[in-house]
């Protein structure tokens, strides 16, 4: 059963700001990458690859703990830890709303990235299923 995202923080995953991402290596480790944030109004969701650390992470253990800080007011912030699934469909579409989102330009492959890496990575949707939603005590 997923946890609600309370709507007094909706907009630090709907406006333009980066968040971390934090994964679990093999080891046990903690693993944390900068990573553009999307909400699908139900659901807080980064786009990623397989291939990279954080994608063969989720891959392996899906908990995951995404902290995202309002950089108007460094004290304000949510933090979401949950699991995630795991999501093959419509990335490259979702992939390039989000680009907008955050860049100028309209798509990633052939603007942000090249073109031909398409072809090399395995594109995944993590949608976070939040198990533990923590606000910061000043905005709660």
């Amino acid at each position: 059963m997923s946890v609600e995202i309370p709507a007094s923080h909706l907009d630090l995953l709907t406006r333009p700001i980066h968040g971390v991402l934090t994964t679990m290596m093999p080891d046990g480790q903690p693993q944390s990458s900068l990573v553009w944030v999307d909400y699908d109004g139900e659901y807080v969701c980064v786009n990623t690859t397989l291939e990279r650390q954080k994608g063969k992470n989720m891959a392996k253990n899906p908990k995951v703990s995404l902290l995202v800080v309002d950089p108007e007011d460094t004290g304000r912030y949510i933090e979401i830890r949950g699991e995630v699934e795991l999501i093959r469909e419509d990335v490259i579409a979702h992939l390039d709303r989000v680009t907008r989102k955050y860049t100028s330009h309209p798509q990633f492959y052939g603007c942000v990235y090249p073109l031909e890496q398409r072809t090399r990575e395995t594109r995944i949707i993590c949608r976070i299923h939040p198990s533990k939603v923590t606000l910061d005590a000043i905005h709660k």
